[in-house]
């Protein structure tokens, strides 16, 4: 009605009436794939006895890619301080197994830690590595802040046209696709990615990024699960320090610096008990029905 005030005092809506706490949607049952063993990860982290079996250096506004086997540990290095890295693997024998950033969101969190997993996509669905050490350990800032986020993507070269009207071949994407040439990828097979050692949040729904907290030699380290295919870009952002996009925007080269990666073999005897992780075996054909039990057509 025409002149009619609006009562603010009333709650308007399903989202703004009392609602319970809510719990996370997908939780651990003791012996399910949530359910991980801490312990083990923990011997893994700290046993003598790594053997260093390979070192590279990503350099500045760079990717490079690099395989690590199923049982080793791998490491990512904030060699020179804070830097972004985006990070991308796949099943070493069969890319179409790649990660698979939302359902990791849902199954672990939007920014992960020590003891927490990065699944691959359907139909496989398993664990492709386990973190074991996480040296940041930023938990969370008065803005809601985390670190090493899986919420965001990749800087694009897209996204820049759309954005500036200008070309640059270094942003993210566009290392990784590079990173991966020769192993016979192409760029459809870089995918969403894992921003390490980068903080994010959502600030009224909207993402936000926050300089990267990173000291010289931080590091965040993960057991490898299956045998992995691994990309990773040093960010053209640099550490994030500076406003990228719109009227603030600055050159963020001079906050650019290099990653180190590291691949170590550890104790066999640490991997007695261990296997690596299986897919589902889900057989259903998804409801439909072969030719062969009458479900087909001439």
């Amino acid at each position: 009605m025409s002149g009619e005030k609006h009562d603010s005092s009333v709650p308007q809506g399903p989202a703004r009436r009392p609602q319970p706490p809510p719990a996370p949607a997908y939780r651990a049952t003791r012996g399910n794939p949530l359910d991980t063993d801490r312990g083990r990860y923990d011997r893994i982290a700290s046993a003598p006895g790594r053997h260093l079996a390979e070192q590279l250096t990503v350099p500045v506004r760079a990717g490079r890619a690099w395989e690590v086997r199923a049982g080793q540990v791998c490491r990512i290095v904030a060699v020179a301080g804070a830097q972004v890295g985006d990070f991308n693997c796949w099943n070493r024998h069969n890319p179409r197994e790649r990660l698979w950033a939302a359902r990791t969101r849902q199954l672990q969190a939007a920014h992960v830690t020590t003891y927490d997993r990065l699944w691959s996509t359907l139909p496989y669905l398993r664990p492709m590595l386990t973190f074991t050490a996480d040296t940041v350990a930023y938990g969370r800032d008065d803005n809601g802040g985390r670190c090493h986020d899986l919420l965001g993507t990749r800087c694009d070269p897209y996204v820049n046209r759309l954005l500036t009207g200008e070309d640059f071949d270094s942003h993210c994407h566009s290392n990784l696709v590079r990173a991966v040439l020769p192993y016979g990828l192409t760029e459809p097979d870089v995918h969403d990615v894992l921003n390490v050692f980068q903080v994010t949040g959502l600030t009224g729904d909207r993402y936000f990024m926050s300089a990267s907290p990173a000291r010289p030699g931080d590091f965040l380290e993960f057991f490898a699960e299956i045998d992995l295919l691994c990309a990773l870009s040093a960010c053209p952002g640099g550490d994030l320090s500076v406003e990228l996009w719109g009227p603030a925007a600055q050159d963020p080269l001079p906050t650019c610096k290099p990653l180190r990666v590291e691949v170590y073999d550890i104790d066999p005897a640490l991997l007695r008990g261990w296997q690596p992780p299986r897919s589902p075996g889900y057989r259903g054909m998804h409801g439909l029905r072969s030719a062969a039990e009458g479900g087909g057509g001439t």
